[in-house]
Protein backbone atom coordinates (compact mmCIF):
# COMPACT_ATOMS: atom_id res chain seq x y z
CA UNK A 1 0.00 0.00 0.00
CA UNK A 2 1.34 3.41 -0.99
CA UNK A 3 0.32 6.34 1.21
CA UNK A 4 1.67 9.90 1.26
CA UNK A 5 1.13 11.70 4.55
CA UNK A 6 2.75 15.08 3.95
CA UNK A 7 0.90 17.04 1.26
CA UNK A 8 0.73 20.82 0.81
CA UNK A 9 -1.86 22.54 -1.36
CA UNK A 10 -2.55 26.14 -2.24
CA UNK A 11 -3.88 26.60 1.29
CA UNK A 12 -0.22 26.63 2.34
CA UNK A 13 1.59 29.95 1.74
CA UNK A 14 4.51 28.21 0.03
CA UNK A 15 2.47 26.14 -2.44
CA UNK A 16 0.29 26.85 -5.47
CA UNK A 17 -0.76 23.21 -5.97
CA UNK A 18 -4.54 23.01 -6.31
CA UNK A 19 -6.06 20.33 -4.08
CA UNK A 20 -7.98 18.62 -6.87
CA UNK A 21 -4.94 18.61 -9.15
CA UNK A 22 -2.98 17.02 -6.32
CA UNK A 23 -5.60 14.32 -5.86
CA UNK A 24 -5.70 13.53 -9.57
CA UNK A 25 -1.92 13.34 -9.63
CA UNK A 26 -1.88 10.91 -6.69
CA UNK A 27 -4.52 8.72 -8.37
CA UNK A 28 -2.49 8.68 -11.58
CA UNK A 29 0.59 7.57 -9.66
CA UNK A 30 -1.27 4.70 -8.01
CA UNK A 31 -1.23 6.13 -4.49
CA UNK A 32 -3.94 4.56 -2.36
CA UNK A 33 -4.17 7.17 0.40
CA UNK A 34 -3.03 10.74 0.98
CA UNK A 35 -3.33 13.13 3.89
CA UNK A 36 -3.36 16.89 3.39
CA UNK A 37 -1.09 18.64 5.88
CA UNK A 38 -1.19 22.31 5.00
CA UNK A 39 0.95 24.67 7.05
CA UNK A 40 -0.30 26.29 10.22
CA UNK A 41 2.39 28.58 11.67
CA UNK A 42 0.97 31.09 14.10
CA UNK A 43 2.66 34.43 14.84
CA UNK A 44 4.68 34.51 11.62
CA UNK A 45 4.53 37.84 9.82
CA UNK A 46 5.83 36.54 6.50
CA UNK A 47 2.54 34.80 5.68
CA UNK A 48 -1.04 34.54 6.81
CA UNK A 49 -2.34 31.65 8.87
CA UNK A 50 -4.00 28.84 6.94
CA UNK A 51 -7.75 29.53 6.60
CA UNK A 52 -8.80 26.34 8.34
CA UNK A 53 -12.52 26.69 7.67
CA UNK A 54 -12.06 27.10 3.90
CA UNK A 55 -9.39 24.39 3.87
CA UNK A 56 -11.78 21.98 5.61
CA UNK A 57 -14.69 22.78 3.30
CA UNK A 58 -12.57 22.16 0.19
CA UNK A 59 -11.33 18.89 1.65
CA UNK A 60 -14.88 17.70 2.34
CA UNK A 61 -15.92 18.60 -1.19
CA UNK A 62 -12.99 16.63 -2.62
CA UNK A 63 -13.49 13.66 -0.31
CA UNK A 64 -17.07 13.31 -1.52
CA UNK A 65 -16.08 13.71 -5.17
CA UNK A 66 -13.13 11.26 -5.17
CA UNK A 67 -14.16 8.77 -2.48
CA UNK A 68 -14.38 5.89 -4.96
CA UNK A 69 -10.88 6.52 -6.31
CA UNK A 70 -8.63 7.34 -3.35
CA UNK A 71 -8.70 7.58 0.45
CA UNK A 72 -8.36 11.19 1.61
CA UNK A 73 -7.50 12.30 5.14
CA UNK A 74 -7.34 15.76 6.64
CA UNK A 75 -4.51 17.09 8.73
CA UNK A 76 -2.13 19.96 9.29
CA UNK A 77 1.57 20.57 9.68
CA UNK A 78 1.80 22.65 12.82
CA UNK A 79 4.89 24.80 13.26
CA UNK A 80 4.53 24.80 17.02
CA UNK A 81 6.57 27.08 19.28
CA UNK A 82 6.48 27.04 23.07
CA UNK A 83 4.71 30.42 23.19
CA UNK A 84 2.10 29.51 20.53
CA UNK A 85 0.88 26.21 22.00
CA UNK A 86 -2.44 27.71 23.13
CA UNK A 87 -3.23 28.80 19.55
CA UNK A 88 -2.64 25.30 18.22
CA UNK A 89 -4.67 23.82 21.05
CA UNK A 90 -7.61 26.01 20.02
CA UNK A 91 -7.28 24.88 16.40
CA UNK A 92 -7.30 21.25 17.48
CA UNK A 93 -10.29 21.75 19.73
CA UNK A 94 -12.23 23.52 16.97
CA UNK A 95 -11.64 21.05 14.12
CA UNK A 96 -11.87 17.32 13.56
CA UNK A 97 -8.38 16.36 12.38
CA UNK A 98 -7.25 12.93 11.26
CA UNK A 99 -3.55 13.67 11.60
CA UNK A 100 -1.19 16.35 12.94
CA UNK A 101 2.49 16.79 12.16
CA UNK A 102 4.38 18.60 14.91
CA UNK A 103 7.19 20.46 13.18
CA UNK A 104 9.66 23.16 14.12
CA UNK A 105 10.05 25.88 11.49
CA UNK A 106 10.97 28.80 13.70
CA UNK A 107 11.99 29.80 17.22
CA UNK A 108 10.92 33.05 18.89
CA UNK A 109 9.05 33.81 15.64
CA UNK A 110 12.35 33.80 13.70
CA UNK A 111 12.21 31.44 10.73
CA UNK A 112 14.89 29.02 9.57
CA UNK A 113 14.38 29.12 5.79
CA UNK A 114 15.46 32.78 5.56
CA UNK A 115 18.23 32.39 8.15
CA UNK A 116 16.64 34.86 10.57
CA UNK A 117 17.10 32.55 13.52
CA UNK A 118 20.57 31.31 12.57
CA UNK A 119 22.09 34.78 12.15
CA UNK A 120 24.91 35.41 14.61
CA UNK A 121 24.76 31.93 16.18
CA UNK A 122 27.28 29.11 16.16
CA UNK A 123 26.36 25.74 14.66
CA UNK A 124 26.19 24.26 18.15
CA UNK A 125 23.83 27.00 19.33
CA UNK A 126 21.55 26.59 16.30
CA UNK A 127 21.19 22.84 16.59
CA UNK A 128 20.87 22.64 20.35
CA UNK A 129 18.22 25.38 20.35
CA UNK A 130 16.29 23.59 17.59
CA UNK A 131 16.05 20.26 19.40
CA UNK A 132 15.39 21.89 22.76
CA UNK A 133 12.46 23.78 21.25
CA UNK A 134 10.99 20.55 19.91
CA UNK A 135 11.45 18.80 23.25
CA UNK A 136 9.85 21.65 25.18
CA UNK A 137 6.90 21.78 22.77
CA UNK A 138 6.37 18.06 23.33
CA UNK A 139 5.95 18.72 27.04
CA UNK A 140 3.28 21.36 26.40
CA UNK A 141 1.34 20.09 23.40
CA UNK A 142 0.01 16.53 23.15
CA UNK A 143 -2.52 16.65 20.31
CA UNK A 144 -0.24 15.61 17.51
CA UNK A 145 0.38 12.34 15.69
CA UNK A 146 4.03 12.31 14.64
CA UNK A 147 7.11 14.52 14.70
CA UNK A 148 7.58 16.00 11.23
CA UNK A 149 11.00 15.91 9.49
CA UNK A 150 12.72 15.66 12.88
CA UNK A 151 16.23 16.73 11.85
CA UNK A 152 15.13 19.22 9.18
CA UNK A 153 17.39 21.91 10.65
CA UNK A 154 20.14 20.24 8.61
CA UNK A 155 18.69 21.66 5.41
CA UNK A 156 18.81 25.22 6.78
CA UNK A 157 22.10 24.99 8.68
CA UNK A 158 24.50 27.57 7.16
CA UNK A 159 27.48 25.52 8.37
CA UNK A 160 26.39 22.21 6.83
CA UNK A 161 24.88 19.10 8.40
CA UNK A 162 25.54 18.83 12.14
CA UNK A 163 26.61 15.40 13.33
CA UNK A 164 23.83 13.53 15.17
CA UNK A 165 26.39 12.38 17.72
CA UNK A 166 26.73 15.96 18.94
CA UNK A 167 23.03 16.09 19.91
CA UNK A 168 22.49 12.43 20.75
CA UNK A 169 21.40 13.12 24.33
CA UNK A 170 18.55 15.50 23.39
CA UNK A 171 17.59 13.27 20.44
CA UNK A 172 17.32 10.34 22.81
CA UNK A 173 15.12 12.39 25.14
CA UNK A 174 12.86 13.43 22.24
CA UNK A 175 12.45 9.87 20.98
CA UNK A 176 11.79 8.45 24.44
CA UNK A 177 9.19 11.15 25.05
CA UNK A 178 7.47 10.44 21.72
CA UNK A 179 7.29 6.73 22.48
CA UNK A 180 6.05 7.30 26.04
CA UNK A 181 3.30 9.59 24.72
CA UNK A 182 2.24 7.17 21.97
CA UNK A 183 3.53 9.41 19.18
CA UNK A 184 5.44 8.58 16.03
CA UNK A 185 7.97 10.05 13.66
CA UNK A 186 7.74 10.87 9.99
CA UNK A 187 10.14 9.71 7.29
CA UNK A 188 10.21 12.71 4.94
CA UNK A 189 11.50 12.17 1.42
CA UNK A 190 12.27 15.85 0.79
CA UNK A 191 15.82 14.87 1.83
CA UNK A 192 16.43 13.97 -1.81
CA UNK A 193 15.27 17.37 -3.07
CA UNK A 194 17.50 19.13 -0.55
CA UNK A 195 20.46 16.92 -1.53
CA UNK A 196 21.10 15.89 2.06
CA UNK A 197 23.58 13.14 2.79
CA UNK A 198 21.01 10.97 4.59
CA UNK A 199 17.31 10.42 5.09
CA UNK A 200 15.13 12.84 7.06
CA UNK A 201 15.40 11.92 9.84
CA UNK A 202 18.75 10.20 9.44
CA UNK A 203 19.16 6.44 9.51
CA UNK A 204 20.90 6.84 12.87
CA UNK A 205 17.83 8.56 14.35
CA UNK A 206 15.50 5.98 12.81
CA UNK A 207 17.66 3.21 14.27
CA UNK A 208 17.56 4.87 17.70
CA UNK A 209 13.77 5.11 17.50
CA UNK A 210 13.48 1.46 16.47
CA UNK A 211 15.86 0.24 19.18
CA UNK A 212 13.98 2.19 21.84
CA UNK A 213 10.79 0.39 20.85
CA UNK A 214 9.23 2.99 18.55
CA UNK A 215 6.79 1.63 16.03
CA UNK A 216 4.72 4.50 14.61
CA UNK A 217 6.18 5.59 11.27
CA UNK A 218 4.53 7.61 8.52
CA UNK A 219 5.92 8.43 5.09
CA UNK A 220 5.57 11.83 3.48
CA UNK A 221 6.88 13.48 0.35
CA UNK A 222 6.41 17.04 1.68
CA UNK A 223 4.66 17.75 -1.61
CA UNK A 224 4.43 21.31 -2.89
CA UNK A 225 4.49 20.50 -6.63
CA UNK A 226 3.29 17.74 -8.94
CA UNK A 227 6.71 16.14 -9.25
CA UNK A 228 6.95 15.72 -5.47
CA UNK A 229 3.85 13.54 -5.03
CA UNK A 230 4.81 10.13 -3.62
CA UNK A 231 8.45 10.77 -4.47
CA UNK A 232 10.74 7.87 -3.49
CA UNK A 233 8.41 6.62 -0.76
CA UNK A 234 8.64 3.02 -1.98
CA UNK A 235 12.43 3.28 -2.08
CA UNK A 236 12.55 4.61 1.48
CA UNK A 237 10.29 1.81 2.68
CA UNK A 238 13.01 -0.66 1.74
CA UNK A 239 15.59 1.30 3.76
CA UNK A 240 13.46 1.28 6.91
CA UNK A 241 12.83 -2.44 6.46
CA UNK A 242 16.59 -2.93 6.61
CA UNK A 243 16.68 -0.94 9.87
CA UNK A 244 14.20 -3.42 11.30
CA UNK A 245 10.77 -1.82 10.99
CA UNK A 246 7.95 -4.17 10.01
CA UNK A 247 5.04 -1.75 9.56
CA UNK A 248 4.02 1.83 8.90
CA UNK A 249 0.98 3.84 9.90
CA UNK A 250 -1.84 5.83 8.41
CA UNK A 251 -4.27 7.72 10.64
CA UNK A 252 -7.97 8.24 11.12
CA UNK A 253 -9.36 10.62 13.76
CA UNK A 254 -5.86 10.79 15.30
CA UNK A 255 -5.62 7.01 15.75
CA UNK A 256 -2.87 5.04 13.98
CA UNK A 257 -3.77 2.22 11.61
CA UNK A 258 -0.87 -0.14 10.96
CA UNK A 259 0.08 -1.72 7.62
CA UNK A 260 2.87 -4.18 6.79
CA UNK A 261 5.85 -2.71 5.03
Amino acid sequence: MLADYHMHTSFSPDSQFDMEDEIRCAIKKGIREICFTDHVDHNIQAHQDCPLREYRLKYEECRSKYQDQIVLKWGAECGVQTHTVSLFQKDFDDYDFDFILLSCHQIQDLEFWNQQFQKGKSQKEINEAYYQEIYQCMQLYKDYSVLGHLDAIKRDDPYGEYDDDQVEEILMAILKKAIADGKGIEVNTSCFRYHLSDLTPSKKILQMYHDLGGRILTFGSDTHKEEHVGFKIEEVKEIVREIGFKEFATFEKMKPIFHPL
